[in-house]
């Protein structure tokens, strides 16, 4: 009787609810620890647990992960570590509670031992103990940057040439930036003055006829050295509209070490290609490449139309484990050639804080594989963030040897403003080694120095050389060049210099020459243009900071007055950014 009034309860609670409440199933969690066949927890092992689209973790320095949020089902999950062999398990995810997992890894060919420890509590009784495995760094480097000695004046009647190839990177501005707002002295290494210069946009005229840059020169009065004068040199890229570009096929190849776990790091790389997602059309298309312990395919190919899926892929990653940077980029170019656009734009997109080994190649042969695919015409641009263990150097030669562009992100404005005007732009290559050379007229100059530009000088015999590597101009970006000259005399007038420019065609094999002459007209430094006014304030602060040994009289408040004065329409903001960054640095000791 009493299980007969029992049931009879139960179903008049049952019929008295009328309305059924539909809610979403709760999601669960899968969690584990890697370990190798006896017992001993592997870091830095890139779990795929794959969903739609897959997640993506790395396990830490005790071996272990988790997924939150996993919908229920039944998932296949996948461990990967190079120097190991590993098998697929499958795991069924039901409601919110946690599905706990042990995978093993047997150990294949290693190459190369770094010894590190680890831990797993938790999961059973695992000893602390040492073990070698391929390729992994663990520990995060101080920041990096490459030294380099401001250029020294050159006795015009000894040489009276000098060449270069153009820069149209940004990088070193925004670091600079982000050191200064955070009330930090700045490492004069990590100022490249040409960088500061070329972040802020100027008024040069578009090109005319088929040629796809105009050349601007201006001379005017040197505020740090009265008696000295500046020569502005300045190209401009043939604007594009969006609908004549050719296709893109870009790899997104994203680290997603555990160094990246911060969030001006993953977090704010998310956001930025998101950005950049918005702007591409749906004859583009994107793959998105991670590594950390090793590297993983996590996008295939899709079309930029299919918006939520790609945005999709970039929510799913998260951070963690050590960095095998070599890996990601071999396996990214790996994609970039499978699906290679014939006419279009290819190229791979690596976003790190450079704290990455190479790997088994090493790095000249990194390096090396980097040019090799550059003249299969797939390109490397490279996206910078991070701070405490920030790899400037590697990520400029990265850059350089890719013809891609190396851009600093220190903020989602900064993020919005290379994602959606600058590296659109940088997709499209209209001028490919573009060298310049200037020829001084020893009558009228005694002697000349570049102002930036170190690592991109040329010697004058590789002008001519089309073999010679150079610099690339995206489409309707633009460069900025600065020349101090010591006249010969005070009254100098005329033709001072002859300037020679050289660039291939997109797709060409040979140069095409172009050629100018530049005349002073005896301006002073106030009367010159507000552009040259305010690119010898960036000059200035830049030889401050880098303590440079021709500052000549240059000071903080020179800098200021000079360019609150040219402030002019400053459109997007960045000049009068920069009198507050300014104002900011001179108080930093």
């Amino acid at each position: 009787m009493k299980r007969l009034a029992a049931v009879l309860v139960v179903l008049t609670l049952a019929c008295s609810h009328q309305r059924v409440v539909t809610t979403e199933a709760p999601k669960g969690v899968v969690q584990g620890i890697v370990t190798d066949n006896t017992g001993t927890a592997l870091p830095g092992v890139t779990v795929t647990l794959f969903t739609t689209p897959p997640r993506i973790v790395v396990t830490d320095a005790q071996g272990t992960f988790q997924i939150i949020g996993v919908p229920p089902g039944r998932y296949e999950v996948r461990p990967h570590l190079s120097g190991f062999n590993g098998r697929s398990y499958y795991v069924p995810v039901a409601g919110e509670t946690g599905t706990s997992l042990r995978m093993t890894m047997n150990m294949g060919t290693v190459s190369e031992a770094i010894t590190v420890t680890a831990e797993a509590p938790g999961f059973g009784s695992v000893a602390r103990t040492s073990y070698n495995y391929a390729a992994m760094e663990l520990r995060a480097p101080e920041p990096s940057y490459a030294k380099f000695h401001d250029h020294a004046f050159i006795d015009a009647r000894k040489e009276r040439t000098t060449t270069f190839a153009i820069d149209v990177d940004r990088a070193s501005y925004a670091n600079v930036r982000r050191m200064i707002t955070s009330g930090l002295v700045v490492p004069p290494d990590a100022v490249r003055i040409e960088e500061l210069v070329n972040y802020f946009p100027w008024s040069y005229p578009q090109p005319e006829g088929n040629a796809p840059f105009s050349v601007t020169t201006e001379v005017a009065g040197c505020p740090w050295k009265p008696e000295h004068r500046l020569l502005r040199v300045g190209i401009q890229g043939r604007a594009l509209e969006q609908w004549k570009m050719a296709p893109n096929n870009l790899v997104f190849l994203i680290d997603v070490s555990g160094s990246m776990d911060t969030p001006s790091r993953l977090p704010l790389l998310r956001s930025a290609f998101r950005v950049l997602v918005d702007e591409l059309r749906a004859e583009d298309r994107v793959s998105i490449v991670v590594y950390a312990g090793a590297a993983g395919l996590v996008l295939p190919p899709t079309s930029g139309a299919d918006k939520a899926t790609i945005d999709a892929a970039l929510n799913s990653l998260e951070a963690g484990g050590s960095t095998a940077g070599g890996a990601g980029i071999e396996l990214a170019y790996e994609v970039a050639k499978q699906n290679f656009i014939e006419e279009g734009n290819n190229r791979v997109i690596l976003a790190t804080d450079g704290d990455f080994n190479v790997g088994v190649r090493g790095a000249a042969a990194l390096e090396k594989l980097i040019e090799q695919q550059r003249k299969s015409e797939i390109f490397l641009s490279v996206l910078g963030v991070g701070d405490d263990n920030y790899q400037d150097d590697a990520m400029e030669t990265l850059a350089d040897k890719g013809n891609g562009n190396y851009f600093y992100l220190d903020s989602q404005q900064e993020a919005d403003k290379v994602f959606r005007h600058e590296l659109t732009g940088t997709l499209v290559t209209i001028a490919r080694d573009v060298k310049v050379q200037l020829e001084l007229d020893p009558a009228k100059v005694a002697s000349y120095r570049q102002i930036g530009y170190e690592n991109r000088a040329l010697q004058n015999k590789d002008f001519d050389d089309d073999e010679k590597d150079a610099g690339e101009l995206g489409a309707g970006h633009s460069v900025t060049a600065l020349f101090e000259i010591v006249p010969v005399s005070a009254d100098m007038r005329g033709e001072i210099a002859t300037l020679r420019l050289r660039y291939k065609e997109p797709r060409g094999a040979n140069s095409v020459p172009l050629t100018t002459t530049i005349v002073d007209e005896g301006k002073s430094a106030y009367e010159a243009s507000a552009d040259m006014q305010f690119a010898a304030a960036v000059a200035q602060f830049g030889m401050l900071l880098r303590n440079s040994p021709h500052k000549g009289s240059a000071t903080w408040d020179d800098v200021l007055s000079l360019a609150k004065v040219a402030t002019g329409a400053d459109l997007d903001g960045t000049r009068k950014e920069f009198v507050a960054i300014a104002e900011r640095a001179r108080t930093i000791r």
